[in-house]
């Protein structure tokens, strides 16, 4: 089944090295622009007590939760330390015309 996607916002919004948190069907999902140029999209929720990630410091394609400090990879979503023992849900991002595109429903896992 193909995934249908959303524009999310135009890639010049996104500089290498940055991320934009923003909603997809209601959820929050961020959306990581690494500096070695990859995009990936993550939940924006820490799986472990739902607490926002998006001020999460990434480095070497993970991503930190600032409350309690577990890592995730980015392109995965597994986690990589505790106290996080499930991962957080990974979105399809694509660019179209200069458009960050991330898909509608989480990868299934």
């Amino acid at each position: 089944m193909a995934s249908e996607f959303t524009r999310f916002c135009a890639l010049s919004d996104l500089p290498l090295g940055g991320k934009k948190p923003g909603k997809v069907e209601g959820k929050i999902v961020l959306v990581v622009h690494t500096k070695d140029a990859r995009l990936f999209a993550v939940s924006g929720m820490c799986s472990h007590q739902a607490k926002p990630i998006l001020a999460g410091k990434v480095r070497n394609c993970t991503i930190t939760c600032p409350t309690h400090g577990a890592r995730f990879n980015l392109e995965t979503g597994e986690p990589l330390d505790l106290p996080a023992t499930s991962p957080i849900e990974t979105y399809e991002v694509r660019v179209v015309d200069d458009w960050v595109e991330v898909s509608t429903s989480p990868r299934a896992e």
